[in-house]
Order: C-alpha cells, then structure tokens, then sequence
C-alpha cells in the first residue's frame, strides 16, 4: 500500500508590484490554517516518509511549518519541476520514488494539484484551497505502478471545513 497526501500550499499574500509570483509568501491566516490542519494530521498519527515540494517561498513555507507541527525530521526536498508541474512531470517524479518509501507528501498549487487528483483518482475534486489536503491510497508495491490503478480518495480536507466547528482535540492544540 502506498499513500500520497496532495497538499496545496497554504493562503500567501496577493500580487504585490515588485514581487514575483515565485517570491509571495503566507498570510497570517495561511500560516493559522497549516497550524489547524497540521493538528488534525498530527491527531490522525500521519506522518509522510518523504516531502516533495514546489520551491515557490509560498509553498515553501507550507512544507517546512507542516513538518514541524508534525514532528517531521525526514527529508524534505523542493523541486523547481513541482511550480506549476504538467500532470505527466509530476507522474513522472512521483513513480521515481524509491519503492522503501510508503508515504509522500506533495505540496504545490493548483490548478496541478487538482489535475492530479482527479487523474490519480475515480472520485472529483473540482477545487482544492488553500492548504486542502487530499490523501490518496494506492494498492500498489512501486511507485512506478501508480499509473495504472486509481487511488482510493481517504479523505479531503480544508481550513474552511473547521470554520463552524473544530473539535476539541484540534482546538486545544493550536496556539493562542
């Protein structure tokens, strides 16, 4: 079994003149959202084995806050091919993954994130927000494999999920 968790980086500032689309970086609010996501993860015991990320600052950031809200001390690396990958760029670095790995994380942007999902799934997601999390289970041994089945949807969340009720166990750990 192989698990991946597509995760679009958290909310980042808007277009600022100066700034290049690469350069934006979080919001307080997107930093707040990796911070309640990042608990429901880390209540749900999910941990990836390896992080793959876009090297957009926005993106980034995401990667390295979620990993230390997890506890996560394994690699992470940041590819330029994920800032705005094609579906088969990401495919394709996705089946070079070492077969040892069970768990990755891919954190990007959409509209990729969203292209891949619905590709690598049968269910369809018509859009992930900001610091969405959709994790997929694959019945596969390699990686290589993953382009012939369709992963199994576990589940799909987002920050304006827990906008109107957050459980206790998420609440308590978030900081004040």
């Amino acid at each position: 079994m192989k698990k991946i968790y597509l995760i679009r980086h958290a909310k980042a500032e808007g277009f600022l003149e100066g700034v290049s689309d690469f350069e934006r970086v979080l919001k307080k609010r997107g930093v707040k959202d990796i911070e309640m996501i990042g608990s429901y993860m880390a209540l749900q015991g999910i941990s990836p084995d390896v992080i793959l990320c876009s090297c957009a600052m926005r993106a980034e950031q995401t990667a390295l806050q979620l990993a230390k809200k997890l506890g996560f001390e394994g690699k992470t690396y940041f590819l330029q091919e994920l800032y705005y990958a094609s579906n088969e760029d990401a495919l394709g670095i996705i089946m070079a993954q070492d077969k040892s790995l069970d768990s990755i994380f891919i954190i990007g942007h959409n509209p990729q994130l969203n292209e891949l999902v619905n590709t690598l799934s049968s269910e369809y997601i018509n859009k992930i927000p900001a610091m969405g999390v959709a994790a997929l289970t694959f019945n596969i041994n390699t990686w290589s494999e993953i382009e012939t089945v369709k992963g199994e949807l576990d589940f799909f969340i987002y920050p304006k999920q827990f906008e109107y009720y957050m459980p206790k166990q998420i609440r308590t750990t978030l900081p004040r």
